[in-house]
C-alpha cells in the first residue's frame, strides 16, 4: 500500500544560526513545538543541509556583526540567500539582514535588504518598546510587486493570520526599507514603523514569535511549511483555501484556516486555536494582549 502524501513528507530541517546571541533555546522549542525538526548550529555545512535557517538576535547590531563575521557565519547566510534557501530573521536577526545601522558608532549589516536601521522615535512613549503591538499586514499581492509568484511566496508567511493580530515587541531600533515592495507589516509604536519585510527567500520580523503565543505558533508554522515546500519535497495540502484566515496561499501543510494536515499526517500544533498544553514555556509567562 502506497503512503498518502502526508504520511510520506518528513518534518522540515529548520537551522538555528548560533553566534552566541538570541533566544536560540527558545525559538527552537517553538519550531519542535510546530513539528518542525529544528537545529542549533554554527556549524557550516550543518547549516547548508538545512531546507531553511532562522537568524535570531537579541542586543547590539555592531556586536551582532562582529560575531557573525567572526565565525564566517555573514558570508554563510547571504550565500543561502543567494541560492533561494529560505531563511527567517527574528527582532535582531531581521534589522541585520539590512546594509548598515546607526547603533552605537554604526555597523554595516548583511546587505541582504536594501535599507537601514535606525532609533526608534517613539515621542514621549518609553523605550524599549516592550509589549504587544497589533499587526498591520500589507495585501497579499501589492501593486509594487514585480512578481506575482513573489508575491504569493511571501505572503505564504502570513497564512491563517488576521489583520491587527498582536505580536511580543522588545526594541529600541527600527528597520527602514529603502523598497516599499519589501514591507510585509506595519506596528505603531510612538511612530507606525515596519515590522515584518520579505525580499527574495528572506522574511524578517520585528518581534518575537517565540514569544507571541498562538499567532507566533502559526508564523513558525507557516515558515516550517515553505521550508519544506522549498526543498522540493511533498507537502500535504491545507484544509481549506488559505485566505480564508488571513493571507496567504493553499497547497502549504498548515497553510489552511484549520490548520490542516501536515508532515507525518498530524495537525501542526499552533497552526489554528486553541494550541496544545505547554504553549506557556515558549510565552516565558507573559500575559496575552
Amino acid at each position: 500500500m502506497n503512503p498518502t502524501p502526508a504520511a510520506a513528507a518528513r518534518p522540515p530541517r529548520i537551522a538555528i544560526v548560533d553566534y552566541g546571541m538570541g533566544n536560540r533555546r527558545s525559538v527552537e522549542k517553538a519550531l519542535a513545538h510546530v513539528g518542525a525538526a529544528p537545529v542549533l548550529t554554527g556549524d557550516h555545512d550543518e547549516l547548508r543541509r538545512a531546507d531553511g535557517l532562522i537568524l535570531p538576535g537579541v542586543g547590539a547590531f555592531p556586536e551582532a556583526m562582529l560575531r557573525l563575521a567572526e565565525a564566517g557565519l555573514d558570508e554563510l547566510i547571504r550565500e543561502r540567500a543567494g541560492a533561494e534557501v529560505p531563511i527567517l530573521g527574528l527582532c535582531l536577526g531581521m534589522q541585520l539582514a539590512f546594509e548598515r545601522s546607526a547603533e552605537h558608532d554604526g555597523s554595516p549589516g548583511l546587505g541582504i535588504v536594501p535599507g537601514e536601521v535606525r532609533e526608534l522615535r517613539a515621542g514621549e512613549l518609553k523605550i524599549p518598546h516592550i509589549g504587544w503591538s497589533p499587526v498591520r499586514w500589507r495585501p497579499a499581492t501589492p501593486p509594487a510587486c514585480p512578481s506575482r509568484a513573489r508575491s504569493a511566496r511571501h505572503g505564504a508567511l502570513l497564512a491563517g493570520l488576521p489583520d491587527g493580530s498582536a505580536f511580543y515587541h522588545v526594541h529600541s531600533y527600527v528597520a527602514v526599507p529603502s523598497d516599499r515592495a519589501d514591507w510585509l507589516g506595519t506596528a505603531e509604536y510612538g511612530e507606525r514603523f515596519v515590522t515584518a519585510v520579505a525580499r527574495g527567500s528572506f522574511w524578517g520580523v520585528q518581534f518575537h514569535p517565540e514569544k507571541s503565543s498562538t499567532r507566533g505558533l502559526r508564523l513558525l508554522a507557516n515558515f516550517a511549511a515553505v521550508c519544506l515546500a522549498g526543498s522540493g519535497e511533498a507537502v500535504a495540502p491545507g484544509s481549506g483555501d488559505a485566505g480564508a484566515g488571513g493571507p496567504g496561499q493553499a497547497g502549504l501543510a498548515g497553510a489552511g484556516p484549520a490548520g490542516g494536515a501536515g508532515w507525518g499526517g498530524t495537525d501542526i500544533a499552533g497552526a489554528g486555536e486553541p494550541v496544545a498544553a505547554g504553549l506557556t514555556e515558549h510565552r516565558g509567562g507573559m500575559p496575552a494582549p
